[in-house]
């Protein structure tokens, strides 16, 4: 009878004093924590949160803005309760600090895991001597001479694109209404194929290549989508994940084991050949040959060279980070240049101009076309120039980026340096703040691209001729992509950078020459890992973005 009380009443109390007793130690803690002399808004209960309004795309702007003109550029909030006070900064010397000191501040375990278990550990979700082992070897595959080779792969899955787009089209004069997003997102996929694994997706033609379908599914059910509690909870108990898989937990290791079957072909398949001297001379330029060949370089110490899992991670991770980051800010740059169709008239006439000066001298008369590597790359030299066509590019990299913010912890107490005193909650006035171990820190990389304290008033507006003279605050703003942090910055900075402004400059260049973007749905903004389009009201249909296409 004792036991059986045990059981139904002692237990339960026990565990219910524990939880108590552990909050309770927590906020302790965190009142004790130096952070929590920083300035930042009242407490919304020992339960509640101030990252639902600060995280939502839809309200962030707004949010971070009022929340910068009340505390500062560097101000405290309360994540998952009360225990868990954090930093939001949009303050360039701060961010500059918190990004330079990699070892310092690194992405939190929880995320790393998250990523991991999806795309393995390449290096979005690798750290210290493993990402900086990951980093040497992949650098040389990101060369300008590499990307030249890539371009032909760009121009002709850009005119495929065109031409599906054009089959697709039923009313030549009033146009068709497509969904953008969709299209544009198969064909990155499809570049990256090519050039991550020298592999023919196909995805503009159809959706029917079993390792497209794997990515595509996996990448949907976890991150488009959202995810539900039990995967959630298994990024702390990964055991979850085998005892009580779910829907989706048997969805991604489906996908994983058939990306994983054909990745360790294609590994070993190319390994092979380079190892083959007669073989190796056939080789592409593809990332996965250019990974192996510099992993197997004299240039490569021993103990810096990665293992054959680590160079598919790598290239799983290009896939990823690649693939989605540029067909989202196509899709938001079309979206963008539908809305405003006086820019997109005058891009447009730019770019045709640019056309009939250079004719086509980069394509080798064929049949089919053969696109030739150095006449491709002679043509986007120009292309790059073009200065509407770069402050487009700019300004929608600017107004909507594909990562809304950053997240990383302190893994040991420091001292953040500000640009500008912080009046403290005790009255007191400090030129930098104090940060305890495990805490973390938002770097809010839209609200920083958005201060309307940098930018202007016309910052919440897109306006690409504002890169025609930036105001004097600006120029002194960090990011790799110079001014703004839509491709970070610091040494964990988005290795594939020229590789994106290539493609999306080139995608951007054959569809506008073809075509006339108009009447867009009305989209607003999901912040789902990344920044994706949903139709106001239809959220349950998915990320999407109706556009009226018609030829032009």
């Amino acid at each position: 009878m004792l036991r059986y009380l045990a059981y139904a009443v002692i237990l339960p109390l026990s565990l219910c004093v524990g939880i108590l007793l552990y909050v309770v130690c927590n906020v302790w803690l965190a009142r004790r924590s130096p952070l929590f002399n920083l300035p930042g808004p009242p407490s919304p209960g020992w339960r509640g949160s101030h990252l639902h309004r600060l995280m939502n795309s839809s309200t962030s702007a707004e949010q971070t803005e009022k929340m910068v003109k009340l505390y500062g550029k560097n101000f405290r909030v309360q994540g998952a309760g009360a225990a868990d006070q954090r930093l939001i900064t949009v303050d360039p010397v701060a961010i500059t600090h918190i990004l330079n000191r990699i070892s310092v501040y690194e992405k939190p375990w929880q995320s790393r895991r998250l990523i991991s278990h999806l795309i393995g550990e390449g290096m979005l979700a690798s750290e210290g001597n493993m990402h900086r082992r990951q980093r040497k070897v992949s650098n040389p595959a990101f060369s300008q001479q590499n990307l030249n080779a890539f371009m032909p792969i760009f121009f002709q899955k850009a005119e495929e694109l065109r031409n599906r787009i054009t089959g697709l089209i039923q009313d030549r004069e009033k146009g068709t209404k497509i969904d953008v997003l969709h299209w544009i997102s198969r064909t990155t996929f499809d570049i990256i194929g090519l050039t991550g694994f020298d592999y023919e997706f196909n995805a503009i033609q159809d959706e029917t290549n079993e390792m497209y379908l794997a990515y595509k599914k996996m990448f949907d059910v976890t991150l488009n989508k959202g995810e539900d509690w039990k995967l959630l909870i298994g990024i702390f108990m990964p055991i979850l994940w085998k005892i009580m898989p779910t829907e989706t937990n048997i969805i991604v290791k489906n996908c994983k084991e058939v990306i994983q079957r054909t990745g360790e072909r294609l590994v070993r398949e190319k390994k092979k050949a380079l190892e083959d001297e007669d073989e190796s001379s056939k080789l592409g330029k593809d990332l996965l040959t250019l990974l192996l060949k510099s992993n197997m370089s004299d240039d490569i110490p021993d103990g810096q060279r990665i293992s054959d899992q680590d160079i598919f991670n790598q290239i799983s991770t290009f896939l990823f980070a690649g693939s989605d980051t540029s067909s989202l800010t196509l899709t938001w740059t079309l979206y963008l240049l539908s809305k405003h169709d006086d820019i997109q008239t005058r891009l447009r006439q730019e770019l045709q101009g640019l056309r009939s000066k250079l004719s086509d001298s980069w394509i080798v008369v064929n049949e089919p076309p053969v696109l030739d590597a150095a006449n491709c790359a002679t043509f986007f030299s120009a292309l790059d120039r073009a200065p509407l066509l770069d402050m487009v590019v700019r300004e929608s990299l600017r107004f909507i980026p594909p990562i809304h913010s950053s997240l990383r912890t302190a893994n040991q107490d420091d001292e953040i340096p500000v640009s500008e005193p912080i009046k403290m909650r005790d009255g007191s006035v400090q030129s930098s703040f104090k940060i305890s171990k495990g805490q973390f820190i938002h770097v809010a990389m839209e609200s920083f691209n958005l201060d309307r304290s940098v930018w202007g008033p016309s910052a919440w507006e897109f306006d690409p001729y504002r890169w025609m003279k930036l105001p004097e605050e600006v120029k002194k703003q960090p990011g790799l992509y110079p001014n703004i942090m839509s491709f970070s910055s610091g040494p964990r900075a988005c290795i594939g950078l020229r590789f994106s402004i290539m493609e999306i400059k080139i995608i951007i260049y054959v569809l506008l020459t073809s075509f006339a973007f108009s009447e867009p749905d009305d989209v607003i903004k999901s912040n789902m890992v990344l920044v994706r389009p949903t139709v106001r009201g239809r959220g349950k249909e998915g990320n999407q973005c109706p556009i009226v296409i018609r030829p032009c």
